[in-house]
């Protein structure tokens, strides 16, 4: 069994044809079926399930696609072991975040990361909170940066940080001068929301039902970048993160209060595969954010 058939079994998984991971690989499609009986034959188990016209995995091929992963994992982190051996750190880090980690959390992390490994390629793919978690499970990215992080089956989360949610208006609000807000002051209150299907407003939906408050909700949109700028236009408030929102306060183009009550508070997190990968980029880039980590969402 060579390293190529772990590569064919993991491209024929992300694509779900046969044609396309033949491509991937320089070989034929005969070859990729071939590959697969072989691995099926030798452990006596069925690793695609051919009785339903989709591409589908059995349990089994569930397991072994997972082996494949670690196995190529460990096999391209090869070279990078070997320039920490010599005391060098390189290769590629790929880190899928949600935009508003990625615009204020992550570029002084970046920062301090590119100083002390300038060898290490980084890139950041933006991403809404499911395409993240997408990203780690099918091996497009390393590392991904979430709010509200959650243990999924094959993926650890490790809550690192808490941003204070607050009340943030345009200047001028009848809202303003009222330091700090409840939240029953928010009753009919025109309000700018993020999308249902977001964590941050999952949660906000939720402590608002508590409360027994309705908000006027004018506006859903997908980033706190777009809540930001909709807020004046509508004259509306909105709940957001206090870091996302410190530059336009600073050149007063918002304003912002704090809300009197319980756990306004979003946990921030990263979420990589279960087990962690032996990739040395990627541990001494949790290793930045394990000084501010505050709980194991999940077990190795």
């Amino acid at each position: 069994m060579h390293i190529e058939g772990f590569k064919v079994f993991s491209d024929l998984c992300d694509t779900g044809s046969f044609s396309r991971a033949a491509e991937a690989s320089g070989i034929t499609q005969s070859a990729v079926s071939q590959q697969i009986l072989a691995v099926e034959k030798r452990f006596g188990v069925p690793l695609i399930d051919r009785s339903k016209r989709r591409f589908t995995l059995t349990p089994e091929g569930e397991v072994y696609l997972e082996a494949c992963r670690d196995i190529l994992n460990r096999y391209e982190s090869l070279g990078t072991r070997f320039r920490v051996a010599r005391g060098e750190l390189g290769g590629k880090l790929r880190v899928a975040s949600v935009i508003s980690i990625a615009l204020h959390n992550l570029p002084p992390l970046l920062k301090q990361f590119r100083k002390t490994h300038p060898g290490v390629e980084v890139t950041v793919d933006y991403r809404k909170a499911e395409e993240v978690y997408d990203a780690i499970k099918d091996g497009r990215a390393d590392l991904g940066l979430v709010a509200y992080p959650r243990a999924r089956p094959g993926l650890r989360a490790i809550t690192c940080w808490q941003e204070r949610l607050v009340l943030v208006m345009p200047p001028g609000h009848p809202l303003c001068g009222k330091r700090p807000v409840g939240l029953p002051q928010l009753e009919g209150q025109r309000y700018v929301g993020l999308t249902p299907d977001i964590p941050t407003r999952r949660y906000l939906d939720k402590i608002l039902r508590r409360a027994g408050v309705k908000v006027h909700l004018v506006a859903e949109l997908e980033n706190i970048e777009t809540v930001k700028a909709a807020l004046e236009a509508e004259q509306a408030v909105s709940i957001i993160p206090e870091t996302s929102v410190r530059q336009e306060i600073k050149q007063g183009i918002l304003t912002s209060r704090e809300i009197d009550a319980d756990r306004m508070w979003r946990p921030m997190g990263a979420i990589t595969r279960r087990p962690i990968p032996e990739k040395a980029a990627l541990m001494e880039f949790l290793s930045l954010l394990a000084p501010r980590a505050k709980a194991l969402i999940s077990p190795l």
